[in-house]
């Protein structure tokens, strides 16, 4: 009997030995101290109410922050800084003989930036200043000759006095015999004579005065032709030195020494920095309660968000950036589907703030605008001239300083020359008067 035992024994170990190495991945029982225990009741409701509690503050505190301010801001990290571009073009056709600017570089408005060889204009211009002297000074004559016609005429008027004194002494006599009726004759015909001389003189002063009455030399139609090509060949003269149009910085310079460029070419372009603006695209459903005048707060990605910019929106465009594509959408026709378009608005920023850190067109920005205050209006309002430049304007006045000089020159001359005849007229009258 106790073999059977031991024998049975020994196989119930040998069968929990092969059960416990048949398999490597049977699970070792657990040790009955070590199993999990279930959490109380009582902590769990604690757990899920400070859960609740903390959703509830998180909710009121983003209320809270809506209604005080999320709700009144409205951003967009879709803004770019934009400027002006001014575009230095040549009003004439010519040689590029020197650039005093290079990219990145500064000039003053007026600066002579591109100069064009100007030897065929000076040649013009010489041409058309030696015409117009030529003209004041036969336009001068014809004053001086009002005085040459009116002395012609007391002439003329006193040679028919002195024949019409001949002619009645004679026939005074008549009756005595001692003058011929062919002496008579003579007299009679030498009154015709200074008449018809007279007539003739009166022709020929009017016909003059009619070249002169009611103007000046300055203001006589053929000193003011001769003066208007003074003034074209100027210009085109003057215009062979491009000066800046205004103060920037030089951007996009493809013009070279010794090309030929015709008038509109694009040579280099001037942008003013002190004067950019930032172009903010917002989604259309951002734009109900914005405003032109609302206050807008940005930052530029160069500078980061430690430098911020104030600005104030100044206008909306007239259409979408999708309006204004060299191919716009065709929404009437095919499938559609609905996508939000996007309005530049338009902000300026703060002038201390700009030279303070510069901004260069093309920036990418972040803008964040309070439209808290929706009182204002989305279409802006008529405004006078906003750029200008007067670097073109002198060369017109230089052109008529020029003019004025020429004919006050010439002009001298025909007033010697009118002061000699008035001496040469007294100089005839006396001379008719001793004759009488």
């Amino acid at each position: 009997m106790s073999d059977t035992t031991t024998s049975g024994r020994k196989t119930a170990d040998t069968d929990t030995v092969v059960e416990n190495t048949g398999g490597a991945s049977a699970t070792p029982a657990t040790p009955a101290g070590n199993a999990p225990q279930a959490t109380p009741p009582g902590k769990r409701k604690l757990l899920l109410a400070l859960l609740g509690l903390a959703v509830v503050a998180a909710g009121a505190a983003y209320g809270a922050y809506y209604m005080t301010y999320a709700r009144y801001h409205q951003s967009t990290d879709d803004a770019y800084v934009s400027g002006n571009l001014v575009q230095l073009t040549p009003q004439v056709s010519g040689t590029v003989v020197a650039v005093n600017a290079d990219d990145t570089q500064i000039v003053k408005q007026g600066d002579p930036v591109v100069t064009l060889d100007g030897a065929d204009a000076k040649v013009a211009l010489l041409n058309a200043e030696a015409t117009l002297g030529q003209t004041v000074r036969q336009v001068s004559g014809l004053y001086v000759n009002n005085d040459f016609y009116a002395a012609t005429v007391a002439q003329r008027a006193a040679d028919l006095a002195r024949a019409n004194d001949d002619l009645h002494r004679r026939e005074a006599v008549a009756g005595t015999g001692a003058v011929s009726a062919e002496d008579i004759a003579h007299a009679r015909d030498a009154v015709n004579v200074a008449q018809a001389a007279l007539d003739a003189a009166r022709q020929q002063a009017e016909a003059n005065h009619a070249l002169t009455d009611r103007t000046t030399v300055e203001r006589h139609p053929n000193v003011q032709a001769a003066a208007s090509k003074v003034r074209d060949a100027y210009l085109n003269y003057a215009r062979n030195t491009l000066p800046a149009p205004v103060t920037g910085y030089v951007a996009q310079r493809s013009v070279q020494v010794g090309q030929r460029v015709a008038p509109g070419t694009p040579l280099m372009a001037i942008v003013p920095l002190d004067g950019v603006w930032v172009d903010a695209n917002f989604k259309e459903g951002q734009l109900k309660h914005m405003r032109i005048g609302q206050p807008v707060e940005l930052t530029a990605d160069v500078y980061g968000g430690s430098v911020k910019y104030h600005g104030r929106v100044v206008g909306f465009s007239a259409g979408t950036g999708s309006a204004f594509a060299v191919l716009p959408a065709q929404n009437a026709t095919g499938n559609w589907i609905k996508i939000v378009q996007r309005l530049p608005v338009r902000i300026q920023l703060d002038q201390r703030e700009l030279q303070a850190h510069p901004l260069r067109i093309g920036l990418s920005m972040q803008v964040d605008a309070d439209t808290r205050n929706d009182s204002g209006t989305q279409l802006g309002a008529a405004t006078t001239t906003t750029y200008q430049t007067d670097v073109f304007a002198q060369y017109g006045a230089q052109a008529d300083a020029e003019i004025a000089k020429i004919i006050g020159e010439n002009e001298v001359v025909s007033h010697a020359s009118a002061a000699k005849s008035s001496v040469k007229k007294v100089a005839t009258r006396e001379q008719v008067r001793n004759a009488g």
